[in-house]
């Protein structure tokens, strides 16, 4: 767990441009660079945030390459849509536009963003905000949003809710990522039993968040025997890797196998798998779910309200400043993250 020290630095004069890291075509890191662009302007309904932190997630990375090719669909067909990344951002309101009535200049707040976090200022709409309390710092708030919003639909729909988790054994398959290092908390935190795979390099920080045992992927996987039939009352497969057929025989009748990653074809992605663990539920009583990578504002103000109560912390790996976040790109791109990487703008 990493803690970081709240910053309580005044809004101050909004500039006319400002840096941010842009790219025009679709490809890897190097298609991201930083370049100077005016300062966006609040439409109807949105505010301008000077930001503090942007987290990055594969979702990211998935925009970036334009891969699958689907993701094309809604992100843009020739190149991306909005041309900066960045989803996850906590930020200072410094402007508000028409009909904002949530926030006003100088409200903390922090959000899920149709993109273009990796700059100095974005215009987002309001609607897509949360308050950040100060007693969590932003780059704290800026991890919370998708993976931690992933974490929670993907445990809610395998039936490990805060009423039932207490005494149910609960299998995290890729725990070591954004959204497993969530998963394996908040599963934890609900009472639940968890098992984890994840790489060795991992196993101090996955069973530092909870985690009961922490077997290394490269030697146990869904079939060995340290994984017997029928032991699990769910399993969250964010790896994407595992055969269905062994995932469904993992875990007890009326147990949930909870799809939420996995890279796929080059075309439709993890979609194929879904679609396979839709027909494999077909008169099972040991059924798939798919989970989308996404988040809520009000589901961001729950992860928001744990963590200020000290119940929950995102595992941070490594922050970059803003001047360095091409490097913070390419170390996501290259996989393997542990938690999350943070950008720190200002």
């Amino acid at each position: 767990m990493t803690t970081h020290e709240n910053d309580t630095t005044a809004v101050t004069a909004v500039p006319a441009t400002m840096t941010a890291w842009r790219q025009l075509a679709y490809g890897g890191p190097d298609a991201v660079t930083a370049t100077r662009l005016d300062v966006p302007r609040p439409g109807r309904g949105e505010v301008l945030l000077r930001v503090r932190a942007t987290a990055l997630n594969s979702g990211d990375i998935h925009v970036m390459r334009g891969e699958p090719r689907a993701v094309r669909l809604a992100f843009g067909l020739r190149r991306p849509r909005v041309a900066v990344r960045g989803m996850d951002v906590a930020g200072t309101v410094v402007s508000v536009g028409d009909e904002v009535t949530a926030f006003a200049v100088g409200d903390e707040v922090v959000g899920e963003l149709p993109g273009g976090g990796l700059a100095e200022y974005v215009a987002t709409p309001a609607a897509k905000l949360t308050a950040r309390p100060e007693s969590v710092d932003p780059v704290t708030a800026a991890a919370l949003p998708v993976a931690g919003g992933t974490a929670w639909l993907a445990l809610e729909k395998a039936g490990i809710t805060p009423d039932s988790a207490p005494g149910r054994r609960v299998l995290v398959i890729g725990a070591s990522g954004g959204v497993g290092t969530f998963t394996v908390a908040l599963a934890a935190l609900r009472g639940a039993e968890v098992w984890a795979l994840a790489g060795a390099r991992s196993r101090t920080a996955v069973e530092g968040l909870g985690a009961t045992r922490v077997l290394d992927y490269r030697e146990v996987q869904p079939g060995s025997d340290e994984l017997p039939d029928g032991t699990f009352d769910a399993v969250i497969d964010i790896a994407g890797e595992p055969p269905l057929a062994a995932l469904q025989r993992l875990v007890r009748d009326g147990g949930r196998i909870a799809l939420v990653g996995g890279e796929g074809g080059s075309i439709l992605g993890p979609m194929r798998r879904i679609l396979g663990g839709a027909l494999r539920s077909i008169g099972s009583t040991r059924r798939f779910v798919p989970v989308v990578a996404t988040t809520t504002a009000a589901l961001t103000g729950e992860l928001i309200a744990l963590a200020a109560a000290g119940d929950l912390a995102p595992l941070i790996e490594r922050t970059w400043p803003l001047s360095q976040a091409g490097d913070a790109i390419a170390h996501v791109d290259a996989g393997h993250t542990l938690g999350k990487v943070v950008v720190v703008a200002g």
